[in-house]
């Protein structure tokens, strides 16, 4: 694996030292206390009131890799931080990063050796695999939901793109074939040569996804915890605002339904809204789905030239040059709290940093049921959790193939549903398979390809196994799946396989530190669109959530507007955005009674 910026930390180095292991005198947690155990040191005043720290001693024993490139200019440096973020998925790499644009002070900490989390990257015999979706948003060059573009310009970064003029092509029942168009026109064209007699219904149920989609779309977007700027973007776009507000509580089933009437489309419709949600279109919030249906027309699919990975790489690299810091093979096992705020984290080889406020990337099962184990359950994530359950992990095969078995017109995105529209969200029952090599061929040794198949596949059929029948287990059960491929799409698969490595749930909940592999929440039953996704803020003063299971929920779009509303807020308690205290505790209270409606 190509342990990218990995720079090892010498013994006696004292500055690369200082950065790896810059701790606090915060509380009750002192400096140079047997709490602490690596340095001892005294905190010095300057004559702008900085605190600084005199070293004197560091222990052998440290462990971790620091990424640094720019030293911090301010004398000394400040020993207690301004964010703390755990875990490097894109949501906590686009909060860590927005925040250090506007000068904060932020230590992101990973637990694996790069950074991504699932949209990570693992290389293996020549192979260059995204560890998860190869189907990215968020890189077009116009309007305000090219969010990754926009996360990647702040911290002077830009990725080459190759366009993708296919979002997916869907095999389903009954020979249902429907191939997504980069091009609007295109996609309604092939849909409603499908479904002649729903010309109308088509147009109504997508025209209103245009609706929501053009209301995002023309918003400055920032954290709606925060009301200066909520307000004052109702103001400048009231019509906007109603729009987004009149549809949050609607689902994407229920508006299908009111334009549609073939049971078959209406099936097709869930199909499109498993691939963003996992779950069908009833249970689907409408400004998700209208997110994805539109931007893959808008702004595109677009792959990131090298793989999927190197954008949290980029924007890694560019949280360094803004003066702040990534830590790898730091794994948090818990959060420190004082008097009931959040206050630093511990980590598993005993090490303890401190900030003024914490960011999780980690899903809120893990956060609150790992990161704060022993404290008791707040009320706000007891209701969360009734309404939510942990959504399915996944069976993922990484497969090396010879070229020639695919034919020369494949698409790069297929969703497989053969037989029964009632398997679509059965274990195993759907696949998902993405063929990044037909869009950038340096990701696999000259005339090979990457396939890299997904289905759904909970942690219950994995645990309890011993060693040999877990490995003979994952081998069945990826024969199976790459059957169902070989007879649907490419005839010979099987036969042409040169590699093939196969993750479980298991394996998701091992490296990617998900509880039972989950990728996110998934409602119990009929949500009523996101009024009931919790926002960044928690019932912890200074503990913060972003990610998957924060609004507004799973997708590469999703997670990264989830970490710019993080760091807007995160900003504005910690004084580098403006704020009201009494507009704040208006709103927040507000919204929490709007979570106890859904």
């Amino acid at each position: 694996m190509n342990l990218c910026f990995q720079n090892p930390v010498k013994h006696g180095d004292r500055s690369s030292l200082f950065s790896a292991l810059k701790t606090s005198n915060f509380a009750n947690y002192k400096l140079g206390s047997s709490k602490l155990r690596f340095f001892q040191g005294r905190v010095l005043e300057n004559r702008k009131k900085k605190p600084m720290v005199s070293v004197r001693s560091v222990s052998s024993s440290v462990v971790g890799t620091i990424e640094r490139t720019k030293r911090d200019e301010r004398s000394g440096g400040e020993n207690v931080y301004d964010a703390i973020v755990i875990g490097s998925g894109i949501g906590g790499l686009v909060a860590a990063t927005q925040l250090a644009v506007k000068e904060a002070r932020v230590l992101v900490l990973e637990k694996y050796l790069i950074p991504g989390g699932s949209s990570g990257y693992y290389e293996r015999d020549g192979y260059t695999f995204d560890v998860g979706s190869s189907v990215m948003f968020g890189f077009s060059d116009k309007g305000n939901l090219n969010l990754i573009t926009q996360a990647l310009k702040a911290v002077g970064r830009k990725m080459e793109v190759i366009p993708d003029p296919t979002t997916v092509h869907f095999h389903l029942p009954n020979n249902l074939s429907v191939q997504i168009h980069r091009e609007y026109d295109d996609f309604i064209t092939e849909l409603t040569s499908k479904f002649p007699h729903e010309k109308e219904g088509i147009l109504g149920f997508y025209g209103d996804c245009w609706k929501i989609f053009n209301s995002l779309n023309s918003l400055e977007l920032k954290s709606l915890e925060e009301p200066l700027y909520l307000f004052g973007q109702f103001f400048q776009k009231p019509l906007e605002c109603l729009t987004l507000a009149y549809y949050l509580p609607q689902n994407a089933g229920a508006i299908a339904r009111k334009y549609i009437k073939d049971p078959q489309l209406l099936s097709f419709i869930d199909a499109e809204c498993f691939i963003v949600s996992t779950v069908n279109a009833l249970q689907t919030p409408m400004i998700n789905a209208s997110m994805v249906l539109c931007d893959r027309h808008y702004g595109g699919i677009n792959y990131p030239v090298g793989g999927v990975g190197g954008i949290a790489k980029s924007l890694a690299e560019g949280l360094v040059d803004q003066g702040s810091e990534i830590l790898y093979k730091a794994n948090v096992k818990s959060i420190i709290l004082d008097d009931g705020k959040a206050v630093g984290v511990r980590l598993s080889d005993g090490r303890e940093f401190f900030a003024k406020t914490i960011i999780s990337n980690a899903t809120r099962w893990d956060t609150f049921g790992k990161l704060l184990k022993g404290e008791k359950l707040p009320k706000e994530e007891e209701n969360f959790q009734k309404v939510y359950v942990k959504a399915p992990s996944f069976l993922s095969i990484h497969m090396g193939v010879k070229a020639e078995v695919l034919p020369p017109d494949t698409d790069c995105h297929h969703f497989v549903l053969e037989d029964n529209w009632k398997n679509l969200e059965e274990p195993y029952g759907s696949i998902f398979l993405s063929i990044p090599t037909i869009l950038d061929p340096s990701l696999a040794p000259n005339g090979r390809h990457i396939l890299h198949i997904f289905t759904t596949s909970s942690i219950e059929d994995w645990e309890g196994l011993p060693p040999k029948e877990y490995e003979a287990k994952k081998e069945e059960v990826a024969a199976g799946i790459i059957e169902r491929l070989e007879k649907k799409l490419f005839p010979g698969l099987s036969s042409s396989i040169t590699f093939k490595e196969v993750g479980t749930p298991r394996t998701h909940r091992r490296f990617l530190a998900r509880d039972k592999g989950t990728y996110g929440p998934m409602p119990r039953g009929t949500p009523k669109g996101l009024l009931g996704m919790p926002f960044n803020t928690t019932a912890i003063d200074g503990l913060y959530c972003v990610g998957d299971s924060c609004f507004p929920g799973q997708g590469v779009i999703a997670v990264a507007f989830s970490g710019v509303m993080c760091a807007h807020r995160v900003a504005a308690d910690i004084g580098l955005e403006k704020k009201s205290r009494v507009l704040d505790v208006g709103l927040l209270g507000l919204l929490g009674w709007l979570r106890t409606l859904a």
